[in-house]
């Protein structure tokens, strides 16, 4: 079982680079709402990666669910100010937490992880099956 969850870790690490190379890439070529909503819905597809490197055992649906509350949940935390108080201190933080809150994005967030639920199973169900 360590090998496995060693394989699906090392997985969750190529897809959060691969989603991190595509962000970088939109941000190099586009700009304006394609820039924005597509960093939204990137940024929650790579926290659903990173999901998948600490809880490597976690099924898709959960790792949804995860996903999509911790985004929430940081976009509700830019209610209070803080994030974009340690965003004036930290390129780290602003990345990680934003400035400030976006209705909208809490539409964007699921755009970012449901598809990536549904292949994910799609991919089990295959695998099951061969």
């Amino acid at each position: 079982m360590l090998r496995t969850d060693w394989s699906r870790r090392l997985a969750a690490l190529a897809a959060a680079v691969a989603v991190l190379a595509i962000a970088l890439l939109i941000r190099a070529l586009a700009d304006g709402p394609l820039e924005q909503h597509s960093g939204t819905a990137l940024y929650a597809s790579l926290i659903y990666a990173g999901v998948f490197l600490l809880w490597p055992r976690a099924t898709p649906p959960v790792a949804g669910a995860v996903a999509i509350a911790f985004c929430w949940l940081v976009e509700l935390s830019q209610l209070t100010g803080v994030p974009a108080y340690l965003s004036e201190r930290s390129l780290l933080a602003r990345l990680a937490l934003g400035v400030a809150y976006d209705p909208l994005d809490m539409l964007w967030y699921p755009v970012g992880v449901l598809p990536l639920v549904a292949a994910h199973l799609l991919l089990r169900r295959r695998r099951a099956t061969a």
